[in-house]
């Protein structure tokens, strides 16, 4: 099997697509002749043409739109908004057609429409280009929330997602699109390097949306990750030295709940990372589903690891982003509280 980074996962994904089923059209600010913002779909547009793998006007609300009439007219169209920090001129296309058209008609018409974005940090983008919305998404009935962490699960994923039936918003993370990173910048380098870039078939396979993957198994403490903090959590947890079980979402709605219960039950303790704000974050949910669940099992109070509660700072941005060592802080915390 060849190598590939996250960016080539998924344009191998949308290449399997395209060729295996013409209802399947690309489209977004920048994705034909140019490829893309960060290239993710390179080469597309000289494959299948013109009327397959598109560029659009700089209207996000248009964008959606079209892919709801597209959706809703039978086919399956993969829009792609340039940053999820854009997609909120969209929202009102996203909440009140997408996410809701297969339930007011019936069932007559749905929106098989796979929303793809690149979110989070890691390229200095700040408040404009490196936010992490997906609680506001995972909030509306309706809409599907996916988030890769690797490449290998990003075209697997992604597969799955243009193929379901419903609205999906595939959110991927911008940290690991191209591999190794910074290292003057990521401490976390040395442990991500293995992951960043992966062995991935070249055809079609999918991995189900709302399976959670077991990434560590260990007996002391659950953590919940998914996207870039996956590895985040991986390095965090080698630096502590704690026998923790690593839980890679992978899809945040459906939610694999069934995984997160059975580990928490075993190890008793919990702790949830993830980038976006603490506050109102999606970390929020999964400890109360965790409580609700799985109360009587614990021996500590859930931590929550996240972003700081402020405007996404420019300057700062590799404070703000949640590391290995605040990780370690919340495994020692965890452990000492039991």
């Amino acid at each position: 099997m060849p190598t590939m980074n996250m960016i080539q996962a998924i344009n191998s994904a949308l290449d399997v697509k395209l060729s295996e089923d013409p209802d399947t059209l690309v489209f977004g600010e920048d994705v034909g002749y140019f490829g893309g913002v960060f290239r993710v779909t390179e080469g597309l547009q000289k494959k299948y043409g013109l009327q397959r793998c598109f560029d659009t006007p700089i209207s996000e609300g248009g964008i959606i739109a079209t892919a709801i009439g597209m959706g809703a007219y039978g086919l399956r169209p993969i829009p792609e908004i340039q940053f999820a920090d854009y997609i909120l001129p969209a929202f009102d296309q996203l909440v009140s057609e997408a996410a809701r058209l297969r339930y007011r008609s019936n069932g007559e018409f749905w929106a098989p429409i796979t929303v793809r974005s690149p979110y989070g940090g890691g390229i200095f983008g700040g408040q404009t280009h490196s936010q992490s919305p997906e609680a506001i998404f995972a909030h509306i009935t309706g809409l599907k929330t996916v988030i890769p962490s690797t490449p290998y699960d990003a075209k697997g994923l992604l597969i799955a997602s243009i193929e379901d039936d419903d609205p999906v918003i595939f959110l991927e993370p911008k940290r690991l699109y191209n591999g190794p990173f910074d290292g003057r910048h990521d401490q976390a380098l040395k442990t991500w390097a293995g992951m960043s870039e992966a062995e991935v078939p070249e055809g079609r396979y999918t991995i189900p949306l709302g399976k959670a993957a077991v990434v560590r198994e260990g007996a002391e403490v659950t953590v919940l990750a998914y996207g870039t903090m996956v590895h985040v959590a991986k390095a965090g947890i080698e630096e502590a030295g704690v026998d923790a079980e690593l839980i890679d979402l992978r899809s945040i709605v459906p939610l694999d709940i069934d995984t997160i219960v059975a580990s928490v039950a075993k190890t008793g303790r919990c702790i949830i990372l993830h980038e976006a704000s603490r506050f109102g974050g999606f970390g929020g949910e999964l400890s109360a589903l965790v409580q609700e669940r799985c109360f009587w099992a614990l021996r500590s109070p859930i931590e929550r690891v996240a972003g700081w509660d402020t405007p996404y700072p420019h300057a700062f941005e590799w404070d703000y982003f949640p590391g290995p060592a605040r990780l370690v802080k919340a495994l020692h915390r965890v452990m000492e509280n039991s």
